[in-house]
């Protein structure tokens, strides 16, 4: 059975790590992850492992979709199995100007506190995203 990091511990990670995107700090997001992690993005395609996770995050980090932010709006916890949810509005620029959607991260943690899994959802009538 493993070992629960309790309820404060996930919670506190979960809002940090997503602070991270908001800061724009692409290596802390990656200090969360596990090696050998998991990344399930919004489209169903995953990435997995260090590189390829840093690889689905550049384009957002290096700004080709103009300021993106997210603002949570409910979370999760469930110690006994080490997962949390966090449910996230999502804006960002496009060409006709700021817009987004909603959407929620499923995330796995192991008894270290890092994440071995993160699993997106978003809920949008057309959702692309393309790097200007």
């Amino acid at each position: 059975m493993t070992q629960s990091l309790g309820y404060e511990r996930l919670k506190n990670l979960t809002l940090d790590f997503t602070a991270c995107f908001n800061n724009d700090d692409l290596d802390g997001v990656m200090s969360y992850f596990a090696d050998g992690a998991v990344y399930d993005q919004f489209d169903g395609s995953p990435a997995e492992g260090m590189e390829a996770i840093r690889e689905a995050f550049r384009p957002q980090f290096e700004g080709s979709f103009g300021a993106m932010r997210f603002a949570e709006e409910d979370i999760f916890v469930d110690p006994e199995t080490n997962k949390t949810m966090v449910s996230w509005l999502c804006s960002f620029d496009t060409k006709r100007g700021r817009t987004g959607w909603r959407g929620l991260d499923l995330l796995h943690f192991n008894e270290d506190g890092q994440i071995v899994a993160k699993l997106t959802y978003a809920k949008a009538k057309t959702l692309q995203l393309q790097a200007a």
